[in-house]
C-alpha cells in the first residue's frame, strides 16, 4: 500500500507527469516518448487499472482520497495529495474531478494478434480530433466491435481528452496502429474480412444492404469528415457504403456514423 504524501509545491518533481496538461502539442509529443498517459476521474482511473495498465503515480485532492481509498491501498505507486489550487497550478486548469493518475503505456500490439477470432473490426483513417476518437471507442465498446485499427496519423486514443470522452472504454477494446496503411487493406482481405468503406459514392450500397449481407467477417472503414477516405482505400475496398440521409444533409459526424454502422451490423442471434 502506498502512503499518501502531501505535496504543496507545484514545482515538486514528483508532480512532473501532470504539468501543462492543457498544452496539447507538448503532451502529444511527450506522453508517447515517456511511455505514459493520464487518466482523469474516478471511473477512468479504475478502468485503466482494470485494463491492466501499471500506475506510475496518482495525484489526488483530499476530497477524493477517501473515494479512491481502495485504489490507494492496492497500489505501490506514489500517491500525492495536493490542494485544488496546487492541482490547477500544475495542470493548467481547474481539476473538477480531483483525481488524476499517471499510467504506463503498453507496447502497441501487432495487428496479427487482433484479427484471429474477430468478426468485426473498425478502421479509422486520419481522424485527428481526440473527442471523435474517444467517442468512436465508446461506440465500439458499447456495440461489440472486436478491435479498432488506427492509421498512423490518427489522434492518440490515450490522450487525456480522448480517454475522458471514451469514459475509459479505450481500455476495453483491443486496438493498435496500422503501420503500412493503405496497403493493410489487402491484409484485411487476406484475413477474410469484407472491407466496407463508408463514403459518398455513386456505386455505394446502403448500410441496410450491407447489414443484410451478414458477412462473416467485416472491416468497417471510416475517413475524415472533410476529405473522406483516401482514393487508394476507395479503390481497393470491396464495397462502398453510405448511410442514407434526409434531404439537405449529406453526412454525419464520424463518431455518430460509426455508432450507426456498428449498431446496424451487429451480429444477430442465431
Amino acid at each position: 500500500m502506498a502512503e499518501p504524501v502531501l505535496v504543496d509545491d507545484p514545482a515538486d518533481p514528483r508532480l512532473a507527469d501532470y504539468t501543462d496538461l492543457t498544452d496539447v502539442e507538448l503532451r502529444r509529443r511527450r506522453e508517447p516518448a515517456e511511455g505514459l498517459f493520464i487518466a482523469e476521474g474516478e471511473k477512468v482511473i479504475r478502468r485503466a487499472v482494470d485494463g491492466g495498465h501499471a500506475m506510475r503515480s496518482m495525484m489526488l485532492t483530499p476530497k477524493w482520497a477517501g473515494v479512491m481509498a481502495d485504489v490507494v491501498e492496492a497500489t505501490d505507486a506514489p500517491v500525492l495529495l495536493v490542494t485544488p489550487e496546487v492541482a490547477e497550478q500544475v495542470t493548467g486548469y481547474h481539476v473538477h474531478r480531483g483525481a488524476l493518475a499517471s499510467m504506463a503505456r503498453e507496447p502497441l500490439r501487432d495487428v496479427a494478434e487482433l484479427l484471429p477470432g474477430a468478426r468485426r473490426v473498425a478502421v479509422f483513417e486520419d481522424i485527428v480530433d481526440h473527442a471523435n476518437i474517444g467517442a468512436a471507442f465508446r461506440n465500439a465498446a458499447a456495440l461489440g466491435v472486436d478491435a479498432v485499427l488506427l492509421t498512423p496519423r490518427c489522434a492518440d486514443p490515450l490522450y487525456r481528452r480522448a480517454v475522458k470522452v471514451s469514459m475509459g472504454t479505450v481500455f476495453q477494446v483491443p486496438w493498435t496502429r496500422l503501420e503500412t496503411w493503405p496497403a493493410d487493406v489487402g491484409r484485411l482481405r487476406e484475413a477474410g474480412f469484407t472491407v466496407a468503406a463508408f463514403c459518398l459514392s455513386e456505386q455505394a450500397v446502403t448500410l441496410d444492404e450491407l447489414a443484410a449481407r451478414e458477412d462473416e467477417r467485416l472491416a468497417l472503414v471510416f475517413g475524415t469528415e472533410g476529405d473522406g477516405l483516401s482514393p487508394r482505400v476507395l479503390a481497393e475496398a470491396d464495397l462502398h457504403v453510405t448511410i442514407p440521409m434526409a434531404e439537405g444533409v449529406d453526412s454525419l459526424n464520424v463518431a455518430a456514423a460509426s455508432a450507426v454502422a456498428f449498431y446496424a451490423t451487429r451480429p444477430r442471434p442465431a
